[in-house]
């Protein structure tokens, strides 16, 4: 049986806040800063929105407005959509498709404790995990796995289509050259 993976576990703990009054240019210096492309914007230690790289490109430079007199407040997403620390990624990517969002900040007992974002969802989504161990368990096959497949396609040596084409020594090769290597 799988265990849930409740988004406490994965969320980022380490957030950049900036207060509704930080000018634009000072917000993009911290996302530069610490590699990131949002920072939450709290008043009285309470989230009240959020700015992403996004939001800066097309609510300040898209429309032309200086980056140095422009406020967070003016550009930031507000209000925000906030999740439980104890929801499942199920419910976090449900929440994230629900409102078109990448980001999805936490909050406990009215505190901001994390962040979760998609990318943090994809690292650890049990489905890609499957998926991945899966390719592995195929390329990790070794060479007489694959002399039982059957390939189509064109003969690696005659060039000739076919449906029955196998492995051989790294090459995919047909019925008849697979016979004339029997035979040299």
């Amino acid at each position: 049986m799988k265990k849930e993976v409740i988004i406490r576990e994965i969320m980022k703990t380490n957030l950049i806040m900036v207060k509704p009054s930080t000018n634009i240019l000072e917000a993009a210096k911290l996302m530069k800063k610490n590699k990131i492309g949002n920072v939450i914007v709290v008043e009285n230690n309470q989230p009240i929105g959020i700015i992403t790289v996004n939001d800066i490109i097309r609510k300040v430079v898209a429309e032309g407005k200086n980056s140095n007199t422009t406020l967070v407040e003016d550009a930031m997403s507000t209000p925000i959509v906030v999740a439980d620390p104890f929801i499942n990624l199920e419910k976090a990517m449900k929440i994230m498709g629900k409102f078109d969002i990448s980001r999805l900040p936490v909050v406990e007992n009215g505190k901001l404790i994390g962040i979760i974002t998609q990318k943090d969802i994809l690292r650890v989504s049990p489905i890609l995990h499957e998926i991945s161990q899966a390719w592995h368990d195929i390329t990790m096959k070794d060479e007489s796995y694959y002399k039982l497949q059957i390939f189509s396609g064109k003969c690696e040596d005659c060039n000739v289509l076919s449906t029955n084409l196998r492995r051989v020594d790294g090459r995919i090769l047909c019925e008849d050259c697979i016979d004339a290597l029997n035979y040299e």
